[in-house]
C-alpha cells in the first residue's frame, strides 16, 4: 500500500496520467464532433438548405475542422496537467496558436475551393466567374494569418507587425506588382463581360486559340484546338488585343468569306445558245426573265444605227450570269442563314485573275458542321464552273510545264 502511494505520489506518474486522460478527452470529442456532423448532415435543415450539403461531404474539410476543437481543448488542459513544466506550457500554446491559425487558414481554402467547386456548375458561373474573388480573399487571409503567426512566435502585438507594413509599401508593390496588376485586369474583364469561361478567343501574340476553361486571379487559362494548354497573364488582355468569338457564338451564324479566282480570258458574253440552255435551270429562270426583259428595253430604246454597233447594245455575261446562279443556289440551301448578311460580290481584278467572292453565313455555328457545310458550296462551285464556261484560275504547276514541253499545242488547245 505504502508502495502505491509512493508511486502515485510520484511527479512524473501524475504528469503521465494527466497525459493519458488528454488523449482520451481528445479521442472522445474527435469522435463526438464527428458524430455531431454526421447526425447534422441529415438534419432537415441541410436537406431545406442543400449549399450546405458539399461542404459536410467533403472528407478533407472535415478532417481539418475536427483540428478545431481538439487544438482548443489541448491548449486549455495542458495548465491542467500536475506537474508540466511551465516553460514546455508556453511553447506548446504558442505552437497549438500556430496551429489554429494554420487550421483555420486550411479551413478558409477548403471553403473557397468547394464553393468555387459548386458555384462553376451554374449557368451564372459561365458570365460571373468568381474565383479569381475567392482567391483575393485567400491571399488577403493568408497574409493576415502570417501576421498572426509572426505575433504568437514573437509574442508581440499583431498591431505592430501591420504599423511596419506602411515603411514596406514601395517593396511590397514592387514584388507583388504583376498580382495587382492582374488583379485589376481580372476585375475589369468579368465586370465587364470581356471574356467569359467557354468563350472562344484568339490571342496570336500567345499562339493562344481556343477555349478558355478558367478565368484566375492572375491567368486565364485557354485551351487550344489541339488540346494544348496556354497560360495568359490577365494583364495582358487589356495591354494587347484579342479576338472574341463570343458574338458569333450568340448571333447563331458563323461566317462563310471565300473567294473563286475566275481566269479573265475565260470570260465572254452569252450567245443565244447559251441563253436558251441557261433558261433551263431552275434557279436562273426568273433572273433570265427580269434581265433579258431589262436588256431588250434598254437596245430596243436606242436608235438603229447605235443599235447596229454590239458595243451599244446591253449583253448579258457567263460570269454575270455564274454570279447569279450561285445567289439564288445559295438561297436554296437549307444550311444558308437567310437573315444574316447575304451577297455574292465581284471583287478588283488582280494578277490571279477575277475574285467571285461569297459572302454569306451559316446557320449551324458547330465548327465540324460549318467546314461541311463551306466544303459542299465549294465542291458544286469548282465543279459547276465548265457549265459556264469558265476557267478557274491557277498557277502553272511542274506537271504543266512537263506537259508544256513535250506537246505545246496540246497544252495550248485547252485554252482556247
Amino acid at each position: 500500500m505504502n508502495f502505491n502511494n509512493s508511486v502515485w505520489d510520484s511527479s512524473w506518474v501524475q504528469t503521465l496520467f494527466g497525459l493519458v486522460i488528454l488523449a482520451i478527452t481528445l479521442l472522445v470529442a474527435d469522435r463526438s464532433f464527428r458524430f455531431f456532423i454526421k447526425r447534422f448532415a441529415g438534419s432537415h435543415f441541410v436537406i431545406t438548405h442543400p449549399w450546405i450539403s458539399p461542404f459536410l461531404k467533403d472528407r478533407r474539410f472535415i478532417f481539418i475542422l475536427t483540428f478545431i476543437p481538439c487544438l482548443t481543448i489541448c491548449y486549455y488542459s495542458l495548465q491542467l496537467i500536475p506537474n508540466f513544466p511551465e516553460s514546455l506550457i508556453e511553447i506548446l500554446q504558442r505552437a497549438l496558436q500556430v496551429g489554429l491559425v494554420v487550421s483555420a487558414l486550411l479551413i478558409l481554402s477548403r471553403i473557397s475551393a468547394i464553393t468555387q467547386e459548386t458555384y462553376s456548375k451554374l449557368e451564372v458561373a459561365k458570365s460571373r466567374p468568381i474565383k479569381g474573388v475567392l482567391q483575393s480573399v485567400e491571399m488577403v487571409a493568408y497574409f493576415i494569418g502570417f501576421i498572426l503567426m509572426l505575433a504568437v512566435l514573437f509574442d508581440k502585438s499583431p498591431f505592430i507587425f501591420f504599423s511596419g507594413l506602411g515603411a514596406m509599401t514601395a517593396v511590397l508593390l514592387l514584388i507583388f506588382k504583376d498580382t495587382i496588376l492582374s488583379f485589376v485586369a481580372g476585375v475589369q474583364l468579368t465586370m465587364n463581360g470581356l471574356i467569359r469561361v467557354g468563350d472562344w478567343i484568339e490571342m496570336p501574340q500567345f499562339n493562344a486559340d481556343g477555349d478558355v476553361i478558367e478565368i484566375a486571379l492572375h491567368s486565364v487559362k485557354v485551351q487550344n484546338w489541339d488540346r494544348t494548354l496556354t497560360v495568359i497573364p490577365a494583364h495582358k488582355f487589356l495591354e494587347n488585343s484579342f479576338k472574341n468569338w463570343r458574338g458569333m457564338q450568340e448571333s447563331g451564324g458563323r461566317r462563310i468569306k471565300r473567294a473563286v479566282n475566275i481566269d479573265v480570258a475565260s470570260i465572254r458574253f452569252l450567245t443565244p445558245e447559251d441563253i436558251v440552255q441557261f433558261s433551263k435551270i431552275k434557279v436562273l429562270e426568273s433572273y433570265l426573265l427580269h434581265k433579258l426583259q431589262d436588256v431588250m428595253e434598254h437596245n430596243q430604246s436606242l436608235d438603229q444605227e447605235l443599235a447596229d454597233v454590239p458595243m451599244n447594245t446591253r449583253r448579258l455575261t457567263n460570269v454575270g450570269t455564274f454570279r447569279a446562279y450561285l445567289q439564288e443556289y445559295l438561297r436554296s440551301l437549307p444550311g444558308i442563314h437567310k437573315n444574316m448578311t447575304f451577297m455574292v460580290r465581284q471583287l478588283p481584278p488582280g494578277a490571279e485573275g477575277l475574285p467571285i467572292e461569297i459572302y454569306v453565313f451559316t446557320n449551324d455555328i458547330r465548327w465540324e458542321k460549318y467546314e461541311a457545310v463551306q466544303a459542299d458550296i465549294f465542291d458544286h462551285v469548282l465543279a459547276i464552273l465548265p457549265e459556264f464556261d469558265l476557267r478557274f484560275y491557277q498557277k502553272p504547276s511542274g506537271q504543266d510545264v512537263r506537259a508544256l514541253r513535250s506537246s505545246p499545242s496540246a497544252v495550248l488547245s485547252e485554252y482556247r
